[in-house]
């Protein structure tokens, strides 16, 4: 049982109508992409052709902070706002289709880049399924 499930199970009032199980799958998805995106900011940094790779750096770094204040908000439960829970999500998806579209374009040259583009995908579908939850 991963960390997110064990405080999902402990939290000590009712989560609502929110799809447990979506909720930590999106938060895990989250934060995996966050690293996925931080460590391939860097290794794109570490490239010989780190100048062909600026856009990728920069979507990179947009997409890690993104995924990991989603991930952060939705570890939070107290005085749940659905609306911004809403809107955090979609910020977060359009983040990941972004770098997720981006490290595609040179995940033939860059396997971090195609380890990077995978866990985008993921995490933008995980935060649309529990967006489609939200009711």
């Amino acid at each position: 049982m991963t960390v997110a499930a064990q405080m999902l199970d402990t939290y000590p009032k009712d989560l609502g109508g929110v799809d447990r199980e979506k909720l930590r799958a999106c938060i895990e998805a989250c934060f995996e992409c966050a690293q996925a995106c931080t460590a391939c900011a860097d290794a794109c940094l570490s490239e010989d052709m780190v100048a062909e790779l600026t856009t990728c750096i920069r979507t990179n770094a947009d997409c890690a902070d993104v995924c990991d204040a989603t991930g952060r908000v939705l570890s939070r439960h107290t005085g749940y706002d659905a609306n911004l829970t809403r809107a955090v999500l979609e910020a977060c998806a359009a983040a990941c289709k972004a770098c997720g579209d981006e490290c595609e374009q040179h995940a033939s040259m860059h396997e971090h880049c195609r380890v990077c583009a995978e866990a985008c995908r993921r995490c933008e579908q995980a935060c649309r399924d529990l967006i489609s939850s939200l009711g």
